[in-house]
Parts: C-alpha cells; sequence; structure tokens
C-alpha cells in the first residue's frame, strides 16, 4: 500500500500533471466563479477519453474547457458542479456542490499507461482541490438527488450541428441510465465558459508568458538559420527543437513556414519547399506551454536583406500594428469590426493609405485577415470579440498584406496583454520589430 501510495504521488509531480499546473485555489475559484453564472443550474462534464483525445505524435491532450475549471489532465474523468439554491415552496434548498468523478482502477490498462490516482485514495481531495472526489460510477445517482423539482437546468458541452464534444456519448449514457428527469433542460455551457476564459488570472498570465518566451526562442534561432537553399521544414523543426526544449509539449497549431509565393498563402502548412535567394519566408510558428499556446509570426528576407520593396510593405505592415497600439485605450477598443473603436479599422486605414501595388491601387484589399484573436487554452481562445478590450486579456495584434502577383507576403504578429493599469504589454518585445532589426538579427 505504501508503495502503491508512493507510486501514485510521483505520478502525479512526473506525470499526469506534469504539465506546470496552477494552484488547486485557481480552479476552485473558476469554478464557483461558473456557480454564480449558472444560477441554480448544474454542470456536467467530461473529459475526453484515451482514444478520442490521443495524438499519436504528442499524446493524449485533456478538453480546454474542462481543464480550465479542473486542472485535472487524465483522461476518462467527469466533473459536476452544483450552483447553490434557496428552499421555496417546490424545493428544498441546495448548497454549492462540486466533485470530481475519477473512474475506477483497471489494473491491467495501468500496465500500459502507468498507475492512475484513483477515487478510493485518502490523498485524491487535497492532490486535485475538490471538496468529493468519487468513482465515476456513482455519477448516476448523484445526478439524480442534484436536480430539483420541478425545473432543474443541466449545462454541457452541447455540440451543434453535427458536431461533437468529450461529453456527447457520456451524456447518452447518462440518458440511457435516467440520469435526467423529464423536467431537465439542457443548455450549453460554452458561451458562458468563454466569458470567463476571456479574463485571464495571473497564472495563466504566466504561462503564455513561458509559451510566449520559448517561442521567442524558436524565432530568433529561425532567423539565424534562414538563408538560400534550407528548406521550410528545416526551419519549422529547429523551431519546434527550440521551444520544446524550454518546455512546451507541443506546437501550439501547425507550423506554418511559408516562402516566396506561399508567403501570400494564411495557413499554408505544408512547409515543403526550398528558400529561395531574393523572396521573403513568414513564420507563423509557437509552442504549448503547460496547456496554454502563443502565437508569433516574422517574415523575413531570405538572403539577409529586405529589397526596397519588400521594406515598403513590411514598413507599412509595421506602421499599422504600431497605429493599432497607439489607438488602444482599455475598456474602450475592440479588436474587431469597423466602429471607431476597432483596433482592425485603424490597422485597415493605415495600410489602404500607404502604399499601391503595381497598378496604382491602394493595398487594403491585400490585408485579407482579422487584426488579431485572444490567445490562452487555445491559440484562438474562446470568448466574444463584442467586449472592449480589458486587464486581464491576451490577444495578438497581426496586421499582413499578401500580394501574390508580386510573390510577397508580409505579417507581423505580436502577442499582448493588458495590465491591471490598462496598460497594453508586448509580450514578444523581446524579437525584432524593423526591418533593421530583422536584417541585424539574421546576421550569422
Amino acid at each position: 500500500m505504501i508503495r502503491r501510495l508512493v507510486t501514485l504521488l510521483l505520478l502525479l509531480s512526473a506525470g499526469s500533471l506534469a504539465l506546470e499546473r496552477q494552484p488547486n485555489a485557481d480552479y476552485h475559484a473558476r469554478r464557483e466563479g461558473l456557480a454564480k453564472e449558472m444560477k441554480g443550474g448544474v454542470l456536467v462534464l467530461f473529459a475526453g477519453t484515451e482514444a478520442a483525445g490521443q495524438n499519436a505524435v504528442y499524446g493524449f491532450r485533456q478538453d480546454n474547457n474542462f481543464f480550465y475549471l479542473t486542472g485535472w489532465s487524465e483522461p476518462g474523468a467527469a466533473v459536476v458542479i452544483a450552483s447553490p439554491m434557496e428552499a421555496t415552496a417546490d424545493r428544498p434548498a441546495r448548497p454549492y456542490a462540486e466533485v470530481l468523478y475519477l473512474p475506477a482502477h483497471n489494473v491491467a490498462q495501468e500496465k500500459w499507461t502507468g498507475p492512475k490516482l484513483g477515487p478510493e485514495n485518502a490523498q485524491a481531495r487535497d492532490l486535485t482541490g475538490f471538496d468529493r472526489v468519487e468513482v465515476l460510477d456513482k455519477m448516476r445517482d448523484d445526478l439524480v438527488g442534484m436536480l430539483p423539482q420541478p425545473a432543474a437546468t443541466v449545462y454541457s458541452d452541447i455540440p451543434t450541428g453535427e458536431e461533437t464534444s468529450a461529453s456527447t456519448e457520456a451524456l447518452a449514457w447518462l440518458h440511457r441510465a435516467n440520469a435526467f428527469p423529464n423536467y431537465v433542460a439542457f443548455k450549453d455551457v460554452k458561451p458562458m465558459l468563454g466569458d470567463l476564459r476571456r479574463i485571464k488570472d495571473a497564472g495563466e498570465i504566466e504561462l503564455i508568458r513561458k509559451a510566449t518566451n520559448a517561442s521567442i526562442a524558436g524565432q530568433s534561432a529561425a532567423l539565424k538559420a534562414v538563408k538560400p537553399g534550407v528548406t521550410e521544414r528545416e526551419i519549422a523543426a529547429l523551431q519546434q527543437y527550440e521551444f520544446g526544449k524550454r518546455g512546451c509539449e507541443r506546437p501550439a497549431y501547425a507550423p506554418i513556414v511559408g516562402s516566396g509565393f506561399d508567403s501570400t498563402v494564411l495557413h499554408y502548412s505544408e512547409d515543403t519547399g526550398t528558400l529561395k535567394d531574393g523572396d521573403l519566408v513568414v513564420m507563423d510558428v509557437a509552442g504549448e506551454f503547460s496547456m496554454y499556446a502563443s502565437d508569433i509570426t516574422r517574415t523575413a528576407p531570405i538572403n539577409g536583406k529586405f529589397t526596397a520593396r519588400q521594406r515598403e510593405i513590411y514598413d507599412i505592415v509595421l506602421g499599422a500594428q504600431q497605429a493599432a497600439m497607439k489607438a488602444f485605450v482599455a475598456g474602450k477598443s475592440v479588436l474587431t469590426g469597423k466602429s471607431d473603436d476597432a483596433l482592425y479599422k485603424v490597422a485597415y486605414d493605415y495600410i489602404n493609405t500607404h502604399g499601391k501595388d503595381l497598378h496604382g491601387e491602394p493595398l487594403g484589399k491585400y490585408f485579407i485577415h482579422g487584426l488579431g484573436h485572444y490567445v490562452g487554452l487555445e491559440v484562438h481562445d474562446a470568448g466574444s470579440y463584442t467586449t472592449p478590450l480589458q486587464p486581464g486579456m491576451v490577444f495578438t495584434i497581426e496586421p499582413g498584406i499578401y500580394i501574390p502577383e508580386e510573390k510577397l507576403g508580409v505579417r507581423i504578429e505580436d502577442i499582448y496583454y493588458v495590465d491591471a493599469n490598462g496598460q497594453l504589454v508586448d509580450y514578444t518585445a523581446g524579437l525584432p520589430h524593423t526591418a533593421d532589426e530583422v536584417e541585424h538579427a539574421m546576421k550569422r
């Protein structure tokens, strides 16, 4: 027994919780915050299964919303959160409750996957930070007791259309087990969680900073390695090596290294070309650290020197980014849209009034994507974009110009967060920004 307990403690420090996990109190605060928003509802959320969440290269990755609420990175678990309800004539009072459900031990399977924390373990509550930890088989009976008559609302990650979620099959199992009476109404929890996830706490901001610092090392190494004859795949592999060496578990998204014409293709990810003298290369590559993403793009001249035309377009893109940064006002600015408060409009107007294409036309039509997006557990993180940017938000500002006729694509993407004083902070300040800085960084 003692040997097994020691093994489990080692597992939690170096295995299933090998991620740089935040304190249990942070996850508990999120669960309580969600309970307040549910106003009497009950959350039923499942982790991914080993098969559904398995990646052939990087292994199992937890569902983002499940990890946000629990900090639990193992498959096959579930969580129930019941928000408090006052007593009425129709039903008794119900206090706040939270339960983490873990699968029962499967000794045969653990020979392949290693020992797992079981709900019977005396340390389970302290290790997970939950008020209760139970075996998954008990979930059905607990739910029946939590759902009050004559009406109850169950929140879960309800898929739309042909989508599926980590909870789809498990909810079907609970339905078959008659866990949900006919008076239960179901609602999608994802919009509510998206609003909560939009504002990062201090621990999340630190994890994104670590993902970004590791990714900066990758981008810096790539700038040194770019030269004619090197393949795009070499550049992508070098960056992954550098941020992996610094603790990132995986890329935050499929690496994009596009040169020549492919520098104008936004989501080019084949990375099969060879860098050619006189072309530009766009490198959109970043890592994920303890489930949190970064997202960085740099554009470089393959021979180490921008042509006059390449520098002109590069300077316009940089000017658009700087104009958006200068226009930022916490609590007022939004990322998207065409209102006067939209940073996208500021950047677009700058691009459209600076420079021309080969036919004398304005360049605005070559800025073909949004100005930025939130960053967090997902590289394009959850949350409404109609809400003004405010302290705790982390996002990219990434203007670009893509002119296929000239085989000329330029994107500069940096990550920013809004600090407690409402100031915009550049996480990627350590990377070169100006054309001169890029050229200098490429010198070997």
